[in-house]
């Protein structure tokens, strides 16, 4: 499971914080959702494949919430026209996806529990 998990680190980081504007980290996911439409469409398949991951793997129903929660509010708020891209800067959504399976895969004994930050 570490393998999948460092996978889903290296999406999040490309989709979260890959480049630097003006100091402030920015990934795919705010570069691609100045296209109306299409960045959020895109980057939801990831962030499902993170949830599928936590479901297979038995993760508590209420970890799947928060992730659920955090795409849902990426793809609902990051949806409205300039408002939304300034939102994608901001919440991350990925990166918290991923601090939730490893806080959960820790504590199912899958992993060290080792902090990482959000």
């Amino acid at each position: 499971m570490s393998a999948e998990l460092r996978k889903f680190e290296r999406w999040s980081e490309a989709l979260d914080s890959k480049f630097t504007v003006f100091g402030f980290p920015v990934g795919w996911d705010s570069i691609l959702g100045i296209v109306p439409g299409v960045g959020d469409a895109v980057t939801v398949v990831p962030a499902a494949m993170m949830i599928n991951a936590g479901y297979r793997c038995g993760i508590r129903k209420r970890a799947l919430g928060r992730m659920a929660w955090n795409t849902g509010l990426d793809l609902a708020v990051g949806s409205i026209p300039l408002f939304g891209d300034l939102f994608d800067f901001a919440f991350k959504s990925h990166k918290k996806n991923v601090s939730v399976l490893r806080e959960e895969f820790a504590r199912q004994g899958l992993l060290d529990p080792v902090p990482q930050p959000t």
